[in-house]
């Protein structure tokens, strides 16, 4: 069982910057691909970003490219999410998740945090 530790939600403008953090206490965090899911009321949970398990690849929703960027620190067993120019569609709960598959799905992730709210004001 891996467990997951996001932080860094909070309010924020519309323009602005925050930054996620998801970290686990387990070595075998870096085996796993990592992936950002976001859920705004009433909304299906939706891919954000994902990178793979050496940190090469990632891939973004196109809602978030350009925007986002996903990063990995193994040393420190903790992924990132820096969100630049966040817009309030944005606002929603934000959840990490782990996987042995470089997947967009949902269903295919093993591993969850308990997340974190990230809310844009106009």
């Amino acid at each position: 069982q891996v467990q997951l530790v996001e932080s860094g939600g909070g309010l924020v403008q519309a323009g602005g910057s925050l930054r996620l953090s998801c970290a686990a206490a387990e070595r075998t965090f870096s085996r796993y691909n990592m992936a950002w899911f976001r859920q705004a009321p009433g909304k299906e949970r939706e891919f954000v970003a994902l990178i793979s398990y050496s940190g090469a690849t990632t891939t973004y929703a196109d809602s978030v490219k350009g925007r986002f960027t996903i990063s990995r620190d193994s040393a420190r067993n903790t992924d990132y999410l820096q969100m630049n120019r966040l817009k309030p569609e944005d606002t929603a709960v934000y959840y990490c998740a782990l996987s042995g598959r470089y997947s967009v799905a949902k269903d295919d992730y093993d591993y969850w945090g308990q997340g974190t709210q990230v809310t844009v004001s106009s």
